[in-house]
């Protein structure tokens, strides 16, 4: 399941402005990496004021920060088109500019993540693991 952490810095969002955010990333993953929707989570948190700093000074501009911890295995160019997409839905609902917005992205080997008690499968497999999953209920 990848988890995308959102985190702002001066910058407030309203539970509107994160659902929208939060369906965006998912919209994305799912788009760009063929994964079920409901394998994405989006989790928020707020930098708190006078908490962000750059260049070692208080940074006072509105910063939103994304960083996706996703399965290993696709390529540079799903990647990238990962990233774009989600640039512009942030953008356009959070009201700042891509300057100020700072998407990362971290492979992990499935073998090195674990959910509901089972290691994840690799990317393409993901069908199979759900109906393994479901037999076993």
């Amino acid at each position: 399941m990848p988890t995308y952490t959102v985190t702002t810095a001066n910058l407030a969002l309203s539970p509107q402005q994160k659902s929208r955010i939060a369906d965006a990333i998912t919209t994305a993953h799912s788009n760009q990496t063929g994964a079920p929707r409901f394998f994405a989570q989006v989790i928020f948190s707020a930098v708190a004021e006078g908490d962000h700093f750059v260049g070692g000074k208080g940074n006072s501009e509105p910063q939103l920060f994304v960083s996706g911890l996703i399965r290993e295995g696709r390529s540079d160019e799903v990647k990238q088109a990962l990233m774009s997409q989600m640039l512009v839905e942030i953008t356009a609902t959070a009201g700042v500019s891509a300057t100020h917005v700072w998407i990362y992205l971290q492979d992990i080997p499935a073998t090195q993540m674990m959910e509901f008690g089972r290691f994840l499968p690799a990317p393409g497999q993901e069908e199979a693991w759900i109906q393994e999953m479901n037999d076993q209920k």
